[in-house]
């Protein structure tokens, strides 16, 4: 069965805040194990924690400007790539992060060939040449 690459985006990684240090440890081991198995697997394929702070890019009115800024609660985290036969895989795949029951939220994407503004440019030239 043919695989395809799918992105896990981690959001609301201030799962911890409420949490005792003993329970930010084992929910880490927990975490550590299930990222490590994910590898061993063949599944995982990459994947970082992403800093706090950053910029977002956006041109308005001729000019390039920062912000507006996403909510922390919908700030990325982090992410991995993996491997998985179907969407529903993945989403089974990203369930069984052991942070997801203190509040973490993972939002599942398909990997695309192409960017759709590629692939929509493709289409109206394939049907202006007809």
């Amino acid at each position: 069965m043919s695989k395809s690459q799918y992105l896990l985006l981690f959001r609301d990684t201030n799962w911890h805040r409420e949490l005792s240090l003993n329970e930010i440890q084992e929910i880490m081991s927990r975490t550590n194990a299930w990222f490590e198995r994910l590898a061993q697997q063949g599944i995982y394929k990459a994947g970082q924690p992403l800093d706090g702070v950053g910029a977002t890019v956006s041109y308005q009115s001729g000019t390039v400007v920062d912000g507006p800024f996403t909510e922390t609660k919908e700030s990325v985290g982090g992410y991995i790539l993996i491997e998985a036969a179907s969407l529903e895989e993945a989403v089974a795949i990203a369930r069984e992060n052991p942070m997801v029951p203190c509040g973490l939220k993972v939002e599942v994407r398909p990997v695309s060939e192409d960017c759709p503004a590629s692939r929509l440019a493709k289409q109206k030239l394939c049907t202006a040449s007809v």
